[in-house]
């Protein structure tokens, strides 16, 4: 038995249909990985319906247990699961192509870009705090009701405000799912539960696909070692960086700075206004490595370096995601595990809530004026239903005007 859905989430979508919307998605996020999460759901779970609340929190924790991006990978699994493995490879540069040629674009002429602190670019921080904030307004009901869920929730919240790091992160989302497990039912069983036909050929060809994770993640150390060059120096650094690290985005740029400064490919100077040019953009964060990429030294670098290191980055968010997918549906289907990604869902309510005071809040909302116009953004998002690209725009130029 399964459950009816709309007839957009039935419909398999073509490849360059994820492209338009991707790219839409890559021009107008701006905010972080947090902001991106609450842009996917209204694009993608609230606009145009192709997957509902739930499935979008089980790819949310899914990709919070995974290495990598967050964000990005979210995009890929729904891309994925909407046109295949190219709809997934296409929702990743839609998504990250605007950002990274800006950034191969900032390196090839630094001299001439000065990143401040204008106010367009702090409103911009405001309309994250109005994103998260409808995201959080929006997931909690259907996901935190209750009085156990609740208590899950807030918990999950407490614990990241009082350790704000990214194994914080992944330890309560599986206290939740071992709370959920032990004291949340799924009505009916595995009976209601919907399911969709991943665009793959199964578990063994995700095992395989995982095995070639752990073999590049091994191999290309000794080939380095065995084989000195530059390239090879770059896939080694830039693919071990993010297969390693959890919390994507922000958590990876300490681990990027200790591998790309000290040997000299980039100067500190350089690689802090890099930084702040990221921050200002829409997409994802990790885009910043097509920085890196074109404005190290020696060669490759331009155009060349940057995609090297924009795709040795992204390598290991594609094979994680295309091998955990199949297991992650399957396991979705039993009784008790749909427990614990009831109790997963309610830890991804407090992991938002968290992030919206931390680092959401306190970077943005630095007085009455800043509150307001908060206010005012998420009054357009869950009231007026208007399109966040829009609402962008509004809080860049209010605070443009406020600054003024």
């Amino acid at each position: 038995m399964t459950v009816d859905r709309p007839d957009a989430s039935r419909r398999r979508g073509s490849a360059l249909e994820v492209l338009w919307v991707a790219l839409r998605l890559g021009l107008t996020s701006f905010g972080g990985p947090v902001a991106h999460l609450g842009y996917f759901r209204e694009e993608y779970v609230q606009r145009r319906r192709w997957l509902d609340d739930a499935r979008y929190v089980d790819l949310v924790a899914l990709c919070q247990f995974l290495p990598g991006p967050a964000s990005s990978q979210v995009g890929i699994a729904i891309g994925t699961l909407r046109a295949g493995y190219l709809g997934g490879l296409l929702a990743w540069v839609g998504f990250t192509l605007p950002s990274a040629v800006v950034m191969v674009l900032f390196a090839y002429g630094l001299a001439a870009f000065h990143v401040t602190d204008a106010g367009w670019l702090h409103g911009l921080k405001v309309a994250a705090v109005a994103v998260v904030a409808n995201a959080v307004w929006g997931m909690a009901p259907g996901l935190a009701s209750g009085r156990t869920r609740a208590a899950i929730a807030i918990g999950a919240a407490c614990i990241l405000l009082t350790a704000p790091t990214a194994l914080a992160q992944v330890a309560v989302i599986v206290v939740g799912g071992l709370l959920g497990w032990r004291f949340l039912g799924v009505p009916g069983g595995v009976e209601g539960v919907v399911r969709d036909e991943l665009p793959t050929r199964g578990r063994t060809s995700a095992s395989m696909l995982l095995a070639f994770f752990f073999a590049l993640l091994l191999l290309l150390p000794v080939a380095r070692a065995a084989a000195p060059s530059q390239v090879l120096a770059m896939l080694d650094v830039y693919y071990r960086v993010a297969s390693l690290v959890f919390g994507g985005g922000h958590v990876v740029l300490p681990l990027l700075q200790a591998e790309v400064v000290p040997p000299g490919w980039v100067s500190t100077d350089h690689f802090i206004a890099g930084y702040g040019v990221a921050q200002a953009l829409p997409g994802p964060l990790m885009a910043f490595a097509a920085f890196l990429g074109a404005a190290q030294a020696p060669a490759p670098n331009g155009w060349l370096g940057g995609a090297i290191a924009l795709v040795a980055i992204y390598v290991p968010s594609f094979l994680l995601v295309w091998g955990a997918l199949p297991f992650w549906d399957r396991l979705r289907t039993i009784g008790a595990f749909q427990a614990a990604l009831r109790g997963m869902g309610a830890a991804v309510v407090g992991i938002l809530l968290a992030a919206l005071y931390n680092p959401v809040w306190i970077s943005a909302i630095l007085g009455p004026r800043d509150f307001a116009l908060a206010l005012v953004c998420l009054g357009m998002l869950a009231v007026w239903r208007i399109a966040p690209w829009i609402v962008v725009a509004a809080a860049a130029a209010g605070g443009a005007l406020l600054a003024l």
